[in-house]
């Protein structure tokens, strides 16, 4: 699974005990790895009898990229995506 060698090896996973309050700590290598940090939200599911974390996407990706992009001068949105799409983006 995790393909580290030496003494702390995790190739065979990584286990956790559940705590009176249904407490989990996430090892550490696991929350380097995927990016947990503190505040970040998890979605938990059940998916024939295993539990499944996800970390959910709080901020829109795409809001840093918005605006940023420029059209070549004097050309639509739709003349340019036409342009792309046929294969003609590389031509003046």
């Amino acid at each position: 699974m995790f393909a580290q060698t030496g003494r702390n090896s995790y190739t065979f996973g990584m286990k956790a005990l559940v705590s009176e309050k249904g407490q989990v700590t996430i090892p550490k290598l696991l929350r380097d790895l995927l990016g947990l940090r503190p505040g970040t939200a998890l979605d938990f599911r059940a998916d024939g009898g295993r539990l499944v974390v996800t970390k959910t996407v709080t901020e829109d990706v795409f809001r840093k990229w918005r605006g940023k992009g420029r059209l070549p001068s004097g050309m639509s949105v739709d003349e340019y995506l036409k342009r792309v799409r046929d294969g003609r983006a590389h031509r003046a």
